[in-house]
């Protein structure tokens, strides 16, 4: 947010990058499993919906807390655009919680049966989502007024998160597989 709009968009690509690694990783290996052994589905769902729940505690423990955004945590390092990209791709790559983040995402966009165009289209959309909204979050919050708005809405807006991911969490383990 305090670097400006370029090493956001430098750090965003870097992050769309890493989730179109994730996407590709995710669903052929999982698509293989899946096709080999019908039961992983079950783990995965529970594996995945078990995450979802997990976000929606952090969230709603976010939603509490009264650590707000802080210009030392804004301001934490400058780089080169080329390592801003590193930055984003390595963040993305190196968080332990990413991978059971896509077996939630792969678990809910296919089963066993999904034809090749799903495969497809999970990389695709995610990728190209990533990119979208790692690109409006930079512009947005890489302006004053909004940073300060933000900062006045954190709690609310995290509470709704952790709503959702419970919900997500609760759908995901609660419906049956096909």
């Amino acid at each position: 947010m305090a670097l400006g709009k370029m090493s956001g968009l430098a750090v965003s690509v870097g992050v769309a990058a890493g989730t179109l690694t994730w996407s590709t990783a995710s669903v052929l290996g999982l698509a293989a499993l899946i096709a080999s052994y019908g039961q992983l589905l079950y783990v995965i769902k529970i594996a995945g919906g078990l995450y979802l729940f997990y976000l929606a505690y952090k969230s709603f423990r976010s939603a509490v807390s009264r650590d707000d955004l802080s210009e030392a945590k804004m301001n934490a390092g400058r780089s080169s655009l080329k390592g801003l990209l590193a930055r984003g791709y390595l963040l993305n790559m190196t968080n332990p919680k990413a991978a059971f983040g896509w077996i939630a995402i792969v678990s809910l966009g296919m089963d066993a049966t999904s034809p090749a165009w799903v495969l497809g289209a999970i990389i695709f959309g995610t990728t190209t989502l990533s990119l979208i909204v790692h690109i409006a979050y930079t512009l947005a919050f890489s302006t004053t007024k909004v940073v300060a708005a933000y900062a006045k809405a954190r709690r609310p807006i995290q509470a709704m998160l952790g709503g959702l991911f419970a919900f997500a969490g609760f759908r995901l383990l609660s419906t049956k597989l096909s």
